[in-house]
């Protein structure tokens, strides 16, 4: 499906369209994304870069999405705390580099009180009840998914979609969590109807690669 600029998606248009200023998902607006298909990006963007947004612009075209929608977490329990920027500025930052009006930039995991995955995607489909939801993630978290918590509920919650990421992509592709569901994994070319099939499915997108990283930037200053 090719970009939509005006928003209108499948003669419908989406909600936060039609102005200047969009309103980001809320839980308690949960039936005005039923139907749509939207991609959940997760992480603590501290700080978000191109990197994320070319995961989520190959998300929209490579497996038919409506909108991919950035979880910013208020604190990723697998990173330290210690330099890691405000809530509020990493939420401001990674809308400066969003900059698609169909990458919107949430606060959900706050707003839901979660911290681990394995408990955010359970809730976020109860809140958006009728939401076909996708599992967005890199080649490096497929890699050590395992060390997640209840990581295996991930993969029973909702279609899985995982990017390629040099270089982690052959580690991912032989990891414990490919093995385990090896047989429920769809091919490149069936990625596009992932958000329709029920879990566990999941998918690996051999995308063209970028190099940016959090920890880099970081370390650059």
């Amino acid at each position: 499906m090719p970009y939509d600029p005006v928003g209108t998606v499948r003669n419908r248009t989406l909600p936060g369209y039609g102005n200047t200023a969009f309103s980001p998902p809320h839980i308690a607006s949960g039936k005005l994304w039923r139907g749509l298909r939207i991609g959940l990006l997760g992480g603590s963007f501290n700080p978000a870069h191109d990197g994320h947004r070319h995961i989520s612009l190959m998300a929209l075209r490579h497996l038919g999405l409506d909108q991919v929608w950035w979880l910013v977490s208020p604190q990723n329990p697998l990173k330290p705390s210690h330099g890691m920027a405000s809530m509020e500025s990493r939420i401001e930052q990674a809308k400066r580099i969003a900059r698609h009006p169909r990458i919107m930039v949430t606060d959900l995991e706050q707003q839901l009180g979660t911290q681990y995955t394995s408990d955010t995607l359970p809730a976020l489909k109860s809140a958006f009840h009728g939401t076909d939801f996708v599992w967005l993630m890199g080649a490096d978290n497929l890699s050590q998914i395992r060390y997640w918590d209840r990581w295996q509920s991930i993969f029973t919650t909702m279609p899985v979609a995982v990017f390629a990421r040099s270089p982690y992509s052959l580690r991912a592709c032989s990891s414990l969590a490919a093995a385990r569901y090896q047989r429920h994994r769809l091919t490149g070319r069936q990625s596009r109807r992932l958000s329709k099939v029920g879990p566990p499915a999941w998918t690996f997108l051999a995308i063209p690669l970028h190099g940016a990283s959090a920890s880099a930037i970081r370390a650059a200053g």
